[in-house]
């Protein structure tokens, strides 16, 4: 009996296989990061939020992003202005892709963001009820 001979195109495609895997093994994959938010604007249809985040100790101000399956969470739809959130995000580059999303008491946030959540619900209850004796 005769041993079926591989040939060469099934040495190039083994060949081209293992190449690709070696490329993706090299390649970096986008690790999700935590992300500690204070929501400063939220827009209407909610899609793109503005808020003030800590990533590794450092605050910045970017744009959440959610998938569809945070936009249909409870408590992405009842977001509102000043509200402390510990998110779970990739990095894209208008802001951060949001995957999960918990809300948080503001006493629950790194320092740096502490001051700006009392900065924002000091700021909202002056607009709701401005010079009241």
């Amino acid at each position: 009996m005769r041993r079926p001979s591989i040939g060469i195109l099934g040495v190039t495609s083994y060949a081209i296989v293992t190449a690709m895997l070696i490329w993706l093994m090299a390649c970096p994959v986008s690790a999700q990061e935590i992300i500690f938010a204070v929501v400063t604007s939220v827009p209407k249809d909610k899609r793109q939020v503005t808020a003030e985040i800590s990533v590794g100790g450092t605050v910045s101000q970017a744009t959440l992003a959610p998938t569809e399956e945070v936009l249909d969470n409870l408590i992405w739809r009842k977001l509102e202005m000043c509200h402390a959130l510990k998110v779970e995000g990739l990095k894209i580059r208008e802001g951060y892709r949001v995957t999960s999303v918990k809300a948080l008491d503001a006493g629950m946030l790194p320092m740096a963001l502490q001051g700006v959540a009392g900065e924002c619900l000091l700021k909202k209850a002056l607009e709701f009820a401005p010079l009241v004796d």
